[in-house]
């Protein structure tokens, strides 16, 4: 089957966009993991599905697929992107949208100055704030909450030497978390600045994360190291994440860009 696709980036945080309101989206889970394959796909970190509304209430579902073919609940990166990408296709003239994912409903909204703001909703933070899990011969001190999907947030001295390519992916298949978890590893450089790196569950690490970015802010606001609002320092850019705590919304800002367009025979 040929697949017509848009590539798009988020501070780095790569997806295949496809076109799901006119034509059935049917790709196995072998057919996505090519299709991410950075060698004999076109390569990214999710692939996003934009599908029409299934209710009155929203105005498009919204499906993300990791590279490893599993459809996850919310990608904040991703939603930035969707937005610039049903504007640009003509689906919507709205510069807000509500949007349906298997984790709620979100909210972005496209500024003046191109970037993307994303209500991201309230955060479900797991009690108590500080939870240790063993890993080996290790303990470690972890805030654990979910933005619509769920991560494990560890505060670190270091970020560019903490252990995220060899311990995230077994902190991902611990067995504390049966649905598998995003590790995150936060650094605080300032009470409005942090820099941060995020093993994603089904993708490795990856450049940015939104989600990632959004749990780490509440998680250094309610263990008293930060003050909103947070500048997310990544790998692929930076994102402004604003949360003024309790069930108020954490709200996301950043980029989101076309890179190309193209057809792919999978």
């Amino acid at each position: 089957m040929k697949l017509a696709f848009t590539k798009m980036e988020g501070a780095g945080n790569d997806f295949v966009v496809v076109d799901g309101t006119k034509k059935a989206f049917a790709l196995t889970a072998a057919q996505m993991q090519r299709l991410a394959d950075r060698h004999v796909g076109v390569g990214c970190d999710q692939i996003l599905l934009v599908e029409k509304s299934d209710g009155p209430d929203t105005d498009f579902r919204y499906r993300i697929f990791n590279a490893d073919g599993g459809e996850v609940e919310q990608c904040g990166n991703g939603a930035r992107c969707f937005v610039k990408f049903v504007h640009a296709r003509g689906l919507t003239a709205k510069r807000t949208i509500r949007v349906r994912t298997l984790g709620g409903v979100i909210v972005p909204r496209l500024e003046d100055d191109g970037e993307v703001s994303v209500d991201m909703g309230p955060p479900t933070v797991e009690s108590p704030l500080l939870q240790e899990l063993v890993l080996g011969n290790e303990t470690l001190e972890t805030t654990i909450l979910s933005m619509g999907n769920p991560h494990a947030v560890q505060v670190v001295a270091d970020v560019e030497r903490a252990p995220v390519t060899t311990q995230g992916p077994l902190l991902e298949h611990h067995r504390r978390f049966p649905s598998r978890v995003n590790a995150g590893y936060l650094q605080v450089r300032d009470r409005h600045r942090i820099a941060l790196r995020v093993w994603e569950r089904g993708a490795g690490e990856t450049l940015a994360c939104g989600t990632g970015a959004c749990a780490a802010v509440v998680a250094g606001i309610l263990r008293g190291l930060l003050d909103s609002p947070v500048a997310v320092e990544a790998r692929g850019g930076t994102l402004t994440v604003s949360w003024a705590g309790g069930d108020n919304a954490v709200w996301m800002k950043g980029p989101a860009r076309r890179v190309f367009e193209g057809e792919i025979e999978l």
